[in-house]
């Protein structure tokens, strides 16, 4: 399936029917509560799965998925994902691989969340939509992410947000040119951190 920017692909409390994998582009998860409040759970990229909970049965969405610029889904429906885990070996210890990795993906953004400043919250987040550490290249800039999805995701205001990305362009860790170019030096200003 091909999904142009901000088009969304399912909604909160749709039925769960299949599993997605990104062939290309971008993919913004997120929740809303009660009141209206969005929050941003991952931004995901070519590689990743979404809405694997039909496989432990997930009857119902419980996020939203947007595209966030122009992205291709594999479109795997229940029935089929599970015939793959049981007959294509190669394919099941993939996606196994790929969901023990999320896990330890969502141990460490709680961790981060419960012991970083949202400085640091923000620099990391920064390198993980660069998908630095992956094993393909890392992109040098950032599809379309604004200041408020990046204060969403990191649990702070838009205002903090604009602040350290002040700071980190002025330190060189990043730039803005038609989106934001994430440096290496800001992994090595993390970790000396």
């Amino acid at each position: 399936m091909e999904y142009r920017r901000s088009q969304k692909i399912y909604s909160q409390g749709d039925p769960a029917t299949s599993v997605m994998y990104i062939q290309r582009g971008g993919v913004k998860l997120s929740v809303v509560n009660e009141v209206g409040k969005e929050a941003v759970l991952a931004i995901l990229g070519p590689g990743d799965f979404f809405g694997e909970g039909i496989i432990a049965d997930q009857s119902v969405r419980m996020g939203t998925t947007t595209a966030i610029t122009p992205t291709t889904v594999l479109v795997i429906e229940k029935n089929e994902m599970i015939r793959m885990l049981h007959a294509e070996h190669a394919f099941s210890d993939r996606f196994l691989s790929y969901m023990l990795a999320r896990n330890i993906r969502i141990e460490e953004d709680l961790t981060d969340q419960l012991f970083n400043s949202s400085e640091k919250r923000l620099a990391r987040t920064l390198l993980l939509l660069a998908r630095y550490g992956k094993e393909d290249q890392p992109q040098k800039i950032l599809p379309k992410v604004s200041q408020e999805m990046l204060a969403e995701m990191i649990g702070t205001t838009r205002s903090r947000v604009s602040f350290f990305m002040n700071k980190f362009r002025k330190l060189g860790f990043i730039r803005y040119n038609g989106g934001i170019q994430v440096h290496n030096s800001l992994l090595t200003a993390v970790l000396h951190e």
